[in-house]
């Protein structure tokens, strides 16, 4: 099994009526690690390309609260994997030493 194997779609449960939807997402349930930080990105245009790198030492899910992108992960084996990112109750996890692109940004 390569290491691309670990990164995967994550779906997390939501509610809702007609006052909106609430999605519920904690550290050791529904991700698969305690959350210690978290950091958002916004305004990116259609053309860059964010992250571009793996870190040694942190796990990430990310997350699209609005709007779509997409995620290619590769694991330096020549494995590699694009997921696409649209709805705001899914993520993407991602382990250790996992390279990640992040790139076509909607506008939203």
């Amino acid at each position: 099994m390569n290491d691309l194997n670990f990164a995967q779609m994550l779906e997390f449960s939501q509610r809702g009526d007609d006052r909106g939807h609430l999605v519920i997402v904690e550290g050791m349930k529904n991700i698969p690690f305690d959350i210690k930080r978290i950091f958002y990105i916004y305004g990116s245009d259609k053309d860059v390309i964010r992250g571009c790198h793996a870190n040694r030492e942190s796990e990430f899910v990310l997350i699209n609260v609005a709007g779509t992108s997409k995620v290619k992960v590769r694991d330096g084996k020549g494995n590699e994997k694009v997921y696409s990112l649209d709805r705001p109750h899914t993520g993407v996890y991602l382990p250790k030493m996992i390279w990640k692109d992040m790139y076509d940004f909607s506008e939203d």
